[in-house]
């Protein structure tokens, strides 16, 4: 086995808001290649460093939407997200908690704040991923995994190094939690004090990395500091990363779905045709309906 070596690191992008209550940073697509075909089949990558909201009486977020063609997967570090979409779903992610939707053939969905952390107010840090669906999964049934912290599986690393939280894929003994219609790798890793924790993908797999909170060491050479993101090569399949003070890092490793990407705000399909299809179905109704 062969090193995976940094392609790159990014510092966080300017934040913009997604409605009124996500503060966040866009990492994919981005510039510096981060598109969704180098990315695929991560596809998008919202990411709300921690940021304050003060009391409101009225819950903040994101209004009525439509999806078609992939999935969402939010990851709460802080606050507390309240859903609700057009086939009846609804719940609450709260620290700790993922919310898996696979949205395929169509769907209707609002987030915003849950009305206790509204009422009080707080810090809210989340991570949003768009996962890509292979072109025969992308008219399934839309579906949801609605995962609490207590439902994942946790690898403990020797020496008291800390924590793989596995959210997708394989990590030593544990399998994640979630489904996925491709091959994907998705952990949480909480490094202790002077922690290391070593990884291996296959080399072709569109591999990278995000720290939450501290700052880490790759491979003992390369830095990547707090809300940093870190690109792998598609080159060799073993790395690992180090934080002499503690760190949380958010791990994401895929298997490239080599089909075409046609995108289109909302809707990810493979021709534009189809993306048409979409804005004829949703204008239809065919998605459903959900008051805003």
């Amino acid at each position: 086995m062969s090193k995976k070596n940094i392609e790159l690191v990014l510092s966080p992008p300017e934040p913009h808001f997604v409605g009124d209550g996500f503060r966040v940073h866009n990492f994919i697509p981005g510039g510096y290649r981060l598109d969704m075909e180098r990315m695929n089949p991560f596809i998008l990558l919202d990411y709300g460093a921690k940021f304050y909201f003060p009391p409101s009486d009225r819950p903040l977020g994101v209004g009525v939407h439509p999806h078609r063609g992939f999935e969402t997967v939010t990851i709460a570090y802080k606050g507390s997200v309240a859903h609700h979409d057009s086939t009846g779903q609804s719940g609450v992610i709260g620290e700790g908690d993922i919310q898996w939707m696979t949205a395929a053939s169509g769907i209707l969905h609002k987030e915003y704040h849950e009305k206790e952390f509204s009422r009080i107010g707080g810090e809210m840090q989340m991570v949003q991923l768009w996962v890509n669906l292979p072109a025969k999964f992308k008219m399934s049934q839309p579906k949801y995994q609605s995962i609490t912290k207590e439902q994942i599986g946790k690898f403990s690393l020797p020496e008291d190094a800390g924590t793989v939280v596995v959210i997708a894929g394989e990590y030593g003994n544990i399998a994640g939690v979630a489904t996925t219609f491709s091959p994907i790798h998705l952990f949480n890793v909480i490094l202790n004090k002077n922690g290391i924790a070593p990884f291996s993908f296959p080399a072709a797999y569109n591999s990278a990395l995000l720290v939450i909170e501290g700052k880490i060491t790759v491979n003992g050479a390369e830095e990547v500091t707090t809300d940093h993101f870190a690109l792998f090569q598609n080159e060799g399949e073993e790395f690992d990363i180090a934080s002499e003070e503690g760190a949380t890092v958010l791990i994401m490793s895929g298997e490239d779905i080599q089909e075409p990407i046609a995108a289109h705000g909302p809707f990810v399909m493979n021709t534009r045709q189809e993306i048409l299809q979409a804005f004829e179905d949703y204008q239809k109704g065919k998605f459903g309906y959900l008051k805003d």
